[in-house]
């Protein structure tokens, strides 16, 4: 058994690395875990980011047969052979790319593409050669995104997908979309042009619904933004001392606040990755309605579409919502860096541009000057778009064509999967995996209808406690600091998790990601889970 000076583990080393990232400590993980795989016949297992490993066909066969069709579309305009064609041309072009489909209906993709125009042409009573265009256009990318916030039709499409799949559907809301490089990047947008409106300042209270995505706790912190921070902890705890990763009244209270400006969640969470209780929601809307009309709300979703009948905060509060969504998770599309922000056309955000100060509204119209003769009258949607320019660029704003494409693709497929067979699928390969893990370790999972399963955050002194008993715990605590746990488990199993500390998670807890390995791999990261716990209990043992 190796002790604490073999595994070479040290106290005040772990102390520095606690203030890192989560993500930046993983990369330290990752050497001392590949070192051991090296030296062992152990298997380097990394559970510490969530991307996933696999990949949604049909839209991509779609996109790449679009394609096809567009660069034909660009040779018919003109093709001297040279290697240089024409841009497409609208007029008849519908009727062309329908032609087209027919004609290649055996083709990976067509079906899909087929399906996405008659949606749009029947269903939204489309002119079909503004939807071909469009396609054509985008596909090729010889455009500047226009209109910049967002294509025309690839917001039909994602406005829909958002209310099929976040819980808006029949409800009649209308949220203006901004199609963004990735959630991470609708992240930044948010808190930036919250401040440049000066609708958030300095010092100004937010509140954090933790556990919680690393950066939502960093960026607030910032000097440029030093806003102070409330958190509004998931420490609801069963009798039996279970974690239900669930946020009692008296943390939801401390929304009533007028003080509290802005919420900032994670829904599902990341990491515990359970959803929102329907009783959370209703105290959350109670809040709004009764204590804190204007209170901001930034919901990322991006895990919605894990867990059955998910609803979105941004059906429920529509109108104080900033809805941040992301493609990449449940299409394993990160690389493509897809999402969008959603802004209802009513909406708390340009009320309080309305109201404020005519001093406040004097120096934002000069902000805004160059866009608009009326520059006061420009939207909050519209103001993130030229923010994300710092204005003076808002003439090349815009998420590139292609990935606008792209993006209208990934909604479409999930708009006619009438059945559902793709999101059922998803959501049986993560099922799959959580159980795995879980049941290696020994440790009892709980049946819960809330969880996502994304992520699963495990307390490892919940465990200590309930299999080795208070006093191994306060040995634990004495001994050792919270990340040693994650760095023995990668210099001796090869496996790296993050730690749970780092997402304002309990101190001893640890993330895997169920999204990036097969079910076997999570068999042996569950047992090496337990490993580690039992080498600390055989230590505590050899003290006593």
């Amino acid at each position: 058994m190796k002790d604490k000076e073999k595994c070479g583990c040290n106290r005040d080393n772990e102390r520095q690395m606690e203030n890192m990232s989560p993500f930046e400590i993983k990369n330290q993980l990752i050497e001392m875990a590949q070192e051991d795989a090296r030296k062992s016949t152990a298997q380097f297992l990394n559970a510490g980011r969530g991307n996933p490993n696999w990949v949604a066909t049909e839209p991509r066969e779609a996109f790449f047969l679009l394609g096809k069709w567009a660069l034909e579309e660009c040779r018919r305009v003109k093709d001297a052979g040279d290697g240089i064609a024409g841009i497409p041309s609208r007029q008849g072009c519908g009727l062309r790319l329908k032609s087209f489909l027919v004609d290649h209906h055996r083709e990976p993709g067509a079906r899909l593409l087929l399906g996405a125009f008659e949606y749009l042409v029947s269903g939204k009573d489309a002119d079909p050669d503004d939807v071909a265009h469009e396609w054509a256009d985008s596909v090729i990318g010889d455009q500047y995104p226009t209109p910049d916030r967002i294509l025309h039709y690839t917001e039909v499409l994602v406005r829909d997908y958002l209310a099929n799949e976040m819980g808006g559907k029949d409800r009649g809301e209308v949220f203006d979309l901004f199609a963004v490089e990735g959630g991470t990047a609708g992240m930044c947008y948010a808190f930036d042009s919250l401040q440049e409106n000066m609708l958030l300042g300095k010092g100004d209270k937010v509140a954090l619904m933790t556990p919680i995505f690393t950066p939502y706790i960093e960026i607030p912190r910032l000097d440029r933004f030093a806003f102070d921070v409330v958190e509004i902890s998931a420490n609801r705890v069963e009798q039996d001392g279970y974690h239900t990763w669930q946020y009692p009244d008296e943390e939801i209270d401390k929304l009533r606040d007028k003080a509290v400006k802005l919420l900032c969640l994670v829904n599902p969470s990341n990491p515990p990755s359970y959803t929102l209780s329907r009783h959370t929601l209703d105290r959350i809307i109670d809040v709004v309605k009764t204590d804190n009309p204007e209170l901001m709300i930034v919901t990322d979703d991006v895990y919605g579409t894990f867990v059955p009948d998910f609803r979105s905060l941004m059906y429920e509060l529509p109108e104080n919502v900033i809805c941040v969504y992301s493609f990449s998770k449940y299409f394993g599309a990160t690389g493509w860096r897809l999402a969008v922000m959603a802004v209802n056309r009513e909406n708390v955000f340009d009320r309080k541009l309305e109201k404020m100060p005519a001093e406040q509204k004097a120096a934002l119209a000069k902000r805004y000057g160059t866009l608009s003769l009326t520059p006061e009258k420009i939207k909050f949607v519209d103001r993130l778009v030229a923010d994300s320019r710092l204005v003076a660029l808002n003439h090349t704003a815009g998420l590139s064509t292609p990935q606008q494409m792209q993006m209208s693709l990934f909604a479409a497929f999930a708009l006619l999967d009438g059945f559902d067979v793709y999101k059922q699928r998803m959501q049986l390969i993560i099922k799959n995996r959580l159980e795995a893990l879980w049941k290696t370790t020994g440790f009892k999972l709980l049946p819960d209808v809330l969880r996502a399963g994304y992520y699963s955050e495990i307390d490892i002194m919940v465990w200590a406690r309930k299999i080795y008993g208070q006093e191994f715990c306060e040995y634990l605590k004495a001994n050792y600091e919270p990340l040693d746990f994650v760095v023995r488990l990668a210099r001796e199993t090869a496996v790296v998790l993050l730690n749970g500390d780092g997402f304002d998670g309990p101190l001893w807890s640890v993330r895997a990601s169920l999204a990036n390995l097969d079910r076997k791999s999570y068999l042996l990261i569950g047992k090496a889970v337990r490993q580690i716990l039992d080498e600390y209990y055989e230590e505590f043992k050899s003290k006593k």
